[in-house]
């Protein structure tokens, strides 16, 4: 490929000129940063290495931990914090675990002996209630800051990134009744974590009161964060003859389709289900899920400021920086059946 052929590219994927490719390429002055950093990401984009020169020198290392890669909403925080971490010139250390791999622990040991600056988790062990926090004391009374994202620990001197669970629960409600549904289920996974436990108590608060419903258990249906157990929760749920059926993550909610399709019905027809996360990829499923968005971007960018700002010596608040999903309406849902 020649390179004038290249800067074209470069140039129409960086919305710039082809003039101003060359300058960023030969690390000529006069160039912004926004600028100049598009131009880097267009060269990421389509595949070309950067030039020597325009490799930066780290400000210093960041590990990220994360839970398995499966639930789509993972890699896209992963990939927004990178992003982030990387355009503040550090550089990421992403740890990933999967049953019976590397665990949380282990992970830390390795990034605290790699001697990096701050560690951001997301949806870890401080989202389990029925764990230990006496890990994060100990990382923070060595001197490394954190920032935890989706799982409120009191007691931790951390910043803590959230989304607003029980809000999206009142949404997701909202959304049901005004289609005409009175007979709406809850598909959650284990309460011992604080997302799902804050969603519970969301879907209680929204069904009394949009529905006047004294006791939510029985429309509520607990399993694991998958495809099956979303499957097993709805099958539950159409078993008390729900019309609707909400589900916490996106991944649950095509397992709740899949239960819904195996009883000769169809969504949204039938049944609606509404997913969370709004996980890459999702509105092109059939039909086209509705779902409560995360706002997985901004608080990706929250969770890099605030460690950055820790880093400096300049704490970040300890208070709960909660984030308001977005209600996305697409194909699975539609107006009750009579």
């Amino acid at each position: 490929m020649s390179g004038r052929t290249r800067l074209t590219d470069l140039a129409e994927q960086a919305g710039v000129s082809t003039a101003t490719v060359s300058r960023v390429l030969n690390g000529k002055p006069g160039v912004s940063n926004a600028t100049r950093g598009a131009v880097l990401a267009a060269l990421d984009v389509l595949g070309y290495e950067r030039p020597e020169k325009l490799r930066g020198r780290s400000a210093g290392l960041i590990g990220l931990v994360v839970p398995e890669l499966t639930n789509p909403v993972f890699p896209n925080f992963a990939q927004k914090i990178e992003s982030a971490l990387a355009h503040a010139g550090y550089t990421p250390l992403l740890c990933t675990q999967s049953p019976g791999g590397t665990t949380e622990d282990e992970y830390v040991e390795m990034l605290l002996e790699h001697g990096v600056d701050g560690i951001i988790f997301v949806s870890g062990l401080h989202a389990d209630a029925q764990a230990g926090r006496d890990r994060y004391h100990r990382i923070v009374g060595l001197g490394t800051p954190i920032v935890l994202v989706n799982g409120f620990a009191e007691g931790l001197d951390a910043p803590f990134i959230s989304s607003d669970d029980i809000a999206s629960m009142d949404i997701a409600v909202r959304h049901l009744t005004a289609q005409g549904h009175t007979r709406i289920g809850l598909a959650v996974g284990p309460e011992r974590f604080v997302p799902a436990a804050r969603k519970v108590a969301g879907f209680a608060q929204a069904l009394a009161e949009r529905l006047t419903v004294t006791s939510a258990e029985p429309h509520i249906a607990t399993s694991l964060f998958t495809l099956e157990g979303g499957q097993a929760a709805a099958t539950q749920l159409l078993d008390g003859g729900h019309t609707a059926i909400v589900c916490a993550s996106d991944i649950m909610a095509l397992g709740a389709i899949r239960a819904v399709r195996a009883r000769g019905l169809q969504v949204p027809d039938d049944v609606s289900v509404v997913g969370y996360d709004d996980s890459p990829l999702i509105a092109f499923t059939d039909p086209p899920l509705t779902t409560i968005r995360q706002s997985v971007e901004a608080m990706s960018t929250a969770a890099v400021t605030s460690l950055l700002a820790e880093i400096s010596g300049q704490p970040a608040p300890r208070t709960e920086l909660l984030f308001t999903p977005e209600l996305i309406v697409r194909g699975s849902t539609a107006a009750c059946p009579r």
